[in-house]
């Protein structure tokens, strides 16, 4: 244990040892590292026009994933910069709550454009960095699943169904840090709130049923950066 321990505090004070530039105007840092999206969904109800009275659920649950996340930093000067947030399509399945069923899959692709705040970007070592920006999501894939389709026939007397998800547009805000290993290479961890608002639309042959949903994830990124 006493061996570990060392091992461990000699790692910590290598890190801290290495030299580390200040970052400076020009600057292009690239961060790559694992991705995780979870959704605090708040979904309106569905209401489904059965007879003689409307069948009423209280709406769909979204779970998590996650995937390769990329981000392109440019600095306009060594406390002000523009990122570009990308990452490779997650995917979601969808459960319709009160019948404890799953409703399908979706996946969506968020690109964000942010504004940075490094308040110690002029000077050597850690770089804390604050940033808001606009994110636009792009829904894709959507499939209804089997479990669902039988729902709504049962229900609705639907032979098909299909599911749709309005592409959404809304505020991001992050918090994150780079912690230098040396001039050029970081390590990188991040936290995003994204402001995704979707109406989704479930069309059939009998009728559309629509319902608002707020997906409005924390996204999470662990990872390294690299500076050019």
């Amino acid at each position: 244990m006493q061996k570990c321990l060392r091992a461990a505090l000699g790692g910590c004070l290598l890190v801290a040892a290495v030299p580390a530039l200040a970052y400076e105007a020009g600057d292009v840092i690239v961060r790559v590292g694992a991705a995780t999206v979870n959704p605090r969904e708040d979904s309106e109800q569905i209401v489904l026009p059965t007879s003689p009275s409307p069948t009423v659920l209280p709406g769909v649950g979204v779970d998590g994933d996650t995937q390769l996340g990329l981000g392109g930093a440019y600095l306009l000067t060594p406390s002000l910069g523009i990122e570009l947030l990308a990452a490779t399509p997650f995917e979601h399945d969808v459960k319709v709550q009160g019948l404890g069923i799953e409703g399908g899959s979706v996946s969506h692709l968020p690109p964000t454009l942010s504004l940075q705040w490094y308040p110690r970007g002029a000077a050597a070592g850690w770089q804390p960095y604050l940033g808001i920006g606009i994110n636009y999501t792009v829904f894709f894939d959507e499939d209804v699943s089997s479990e669902l389709k039988g729902a709504l026939q049962a229900t609705l007397g639907a032979s098909r169904a299909d599911l749709a998800l309005e592409n959404s547009v809304g505020l991001a805000g992050q918090v994150g840090v780079d912690i230098p290993l040396n001039d050029n290479l970081m390590l990188n961890a991040a936290v995003w709130y994204i402001d995704i608002d979707t109406e989704a639309a479930i069309r059939t042959d009998v009728g559309t049923v629509k319902f608002d949903l707020d997906i409005d994830p924390w996204v999470y990124s662990l990872g390294l950066a690299w500076r050019f």
